[in-house]
């Protein structure tokens, strides 16, 4: 924030030499080519500077800008047609420059420090979630607070030295002529258009093709790399629109054989049901260099049924939620968008209204505001009949600053106690949300031996014993399940690894702070699976359900449950026999098989893929013409115009 101070005064000394230059130089057509190749070295300069911050270095500028490729030069250029446009406009030579600096540089230091946290670089859709990155600003602050005092001079520094360099500007930048503004604009404005066509990554351009600028929007690491931030963000901004799938139409629809694929029908005895989605709730004795005592997660050992491939890291968790929600997966959608913030707009299949439609309550519980990830109103599409929040639930015990899993599963078993129907319940726990600031818990009871520096130790020791007390609250709602007379299903899993900094680099699980979008098929599982349970008080543990996609996870629990349904466990059931994970950079068979780059692929799609992908577009984004035949009871509780 501070350097954008020092830009606007870089700016400003641009301006003065230009108008000391310019009043030596006789002819106005030396005038203006004066100035556009100022304003393309401020060009230059602002690309260079996004560049090296949100690559955290310089290593690679250089290559980019010079790359024969050309995203550098085109970045360059477009910025200067923009910056000489604004010039136009506002009437004065390089006062664009304190509009356009901060406009690419503020996002490129907020992407900076979203990767520290994240495995993803900042996305136009990030702004939908501003609010969260507020409310979270106390933990934020907590973990770094020397960054976060920095962060506060520096903007408010950066308001001061903007006013002033306004100030400056307004009164000392040399004054453009109407003829010179109308001969800007005639050129800048089909220039800007011309760009404009360039930026939609769906559709050939003849201007992209020559200029070698290739959006790469299933590898978005890449994307960013290749192209820079600026271009790469703009290509980004389109994902909001999902592209229809070739050969969809009702007659595809129609060929999907809904026979076979189940029935639907249920037990004679319905079970009551507890979803639990933790937060962050991963394995820590696959750390191999290290050795925890004693082991922090028994219970979830014991009881373990295999694992969830999360197809997020550290964060995003709404994503896993909306697949083991629906039965839908992100893999069909645009990489970095998040379906509760974008697309849940009505009213959306989901377990909550399966479980209605068998006579079930279906309530979802989760001890935070409840406007975080769009919940609200998401829930509500999704057929839940409440959603209790931190604002309509009992005060809970604090573990840190967010509530303790013990006090979450206390209201939960408080709750089912006074239910006499069968009830479904999908709960997400807040307590093992990081950042996981040293002696959150005062006293931790695991100890870890082995070479570990201070900071990263104390780091792991306090999601250690988050760990450890995540399991002690499991065991105690199945403690307290053992005793009911109805059966009562339990299902348990981590929606991502945790975003752990150094200790994944330190211990040599990983070798960056986050996890690879695209790697082999063991480096995949290793880096993003998470413990599944899915336990019964009549019939224990379901065993051997190996890896699988959240999307998976519907299938797994109503089969376990004794349902049968068109979908849920019909359509699905065949998914799984066959995939084990449905991932953006690849489908996973059942005996490890990957499919890398199937997306690339849409000629030797496998058909079972890609009806699964026709009938999630049907139901997300189109006229719902398979709802029922393969989601009944959705369409008894959400007939057409009610």
């Amino acid at each position: 924030m501070i350097a954008l101070v020092m830009r606007s005064a870089t700016a400003m000394r641009v301006a003065s030499l230009s108008s000391g230059l310019g009043e030596s130089v006789r002819s106005p057509a030396a005038r203006a080519s004066l100035g556009v190749g100022l304003t393309a070295l401020l060009a230059l300069f602002a690309t260079a500077a996004v560049e090296a911050i949100a690559r955290d270095g310089t290593a690679d500028v250089r290559e980019f800008l010079t790359s024969t490729a050309r995203p550098g030069m085109t970045t360059i250029v477009m910025l200067t047609v923009l910056m000489l446009s604004l010039d136009a406009v506002l009437g004065r030579r390089f006062i664009s420059a304190l509009i356009v600096l901060p406009l690419v540089l503020v996002p490129a230091f907020v992407s900076n420090q979203k990767q520290h946290y994240l495995s993803d670089p900042l996305y136009p859709s990030d702004v939908l979630f501003g609010r969260q990155i507020m409310e979270l600003l106390p933990v934020m602050v907590r973990d770094r607070p020397g960054t976060a005092v920095a962060l506060v001079v520096g903007i408010a520094l950066s308001v001061i030295g903007a006013y002033f360099a306004w100030r400056y500007a307004w009164r000392h930048f040399p004054k453009l002529s109407a003829n010179a503004r109308v001969r800007r604009l005639c050129i800048g404005l089909p220039m800007i258009a011309a760009f404009g066509s360039l930026m939609d990554y769906s559709k050939y351009s003849y201007i992209r093709d020559r200029l070698q600028v290739v959006p790469m929007m299933w590898d978005q690491k890449e994307n960013y790399r290749s192209n820079g931030f600026v271009l790469a963000f703009i290509f980004n901004i389109p994902m909001a629109d999902v592209a229809t799938p070739a050969g969809f139409g009702t007659q595809a629809l129609d060929a999907i054989p809904a026979r076979n694929y189940g029935y639907l029908s249920g037990p004679r005895e319905k079970p009551d049901v507890i979803m639990l989605m933790s937060e962050s709730f991963w394995d820590p004795t696959r750390l191999k260099t290290l050795t925890l005592s004693p082991d922090p997660m028994p219970a979830v050992r014991a009881a373990q049924s295999g694992h969830v491939f999360s197809p997020e890291f550290g964060g995003m968790t709404a994503n896993v939620e909306f697949e083991a929600l629906t039965g839908f997966s992100n893999a069909f959608l645009p990489y970095g968008s998040i379906p509760y913030q974008q697309y849940i707009r009505r009213d959306i299949p989901s377990l909550a209204t399966f479980f209605r439609g068998e006579g079930y309550t279906s309530r979802s519980l989760h001890p935070f505001s409840g406007w975080f990830w769009n919940r609200n109103e998401v829930y509500k599409d999704f057929g839940f009949e409440e959603f209790r929040t931190e604002e309509n639930m009992p005060p809970m015990r604090k573990r840190g600053i967010f509530a303790s899993d013990d006090s979450l599963m206390k209201e939960i078993m408080s709750e089912a106690d006074g239910m006499d129907r069968p009830f479904f319940f999908f709960a997400v726990t807040l307590q093992g949300h990081g950042p996981y600031e040293p002696n959150r818990y005062g006293h931790n009871t695991v100890e870890i031996q082995g070479n570990l520096d201070d900071a990263d130790r104390a780091t792991l020791a306090t999601y250690t014993q988050g760990v450890r007390e995540a399991d002690d609250s499991l065991k105690m709602l199945m403690d307290w399940a053992e005793k009911r007379p109805r059966e009562t299903i339990i299902v348990l899993w981590g929606d991502h690894l945790p975003p752990l900094g150094n200790v994944y680099m330190s211990t040599g699980y990983m070798p960056d702070q986050v996890a690879t979008r695209k790697a082999s098929v063991s480096i995949m599982k290793q880096e993003h699976e998470t413990p599944l349970v899915i336990w019964s008080n009549r019939k224990g543990s379901k065993k051997d359900v190996g890896t699988i996609s959240p999307s998976l996870l519907p299938y797994h629990l109503l089969k376990f449950a004794g349902f049968e349904h068109p979908y849920y466990t019909g359509f699905l059931g065949r998914v799984q026999r066959k995939y084990g994970v449905i991932d953006r950079y690849q489908l996973i068979a059942r005996d490890n098989t990957p499919s890398p780059d199937w997306v690339l692929k849409p000629k030797t799609l496998d058909p079972l893929v890609r009806d699964y992908r026709y009938l999630q577009h049907d139901i997300m984004f189109g006229k719902g013409q398979t709802l029922d035949r393969f989601f009944p009871q959705h369409a008894w509780l959400h007939p057409e115009g009610t």
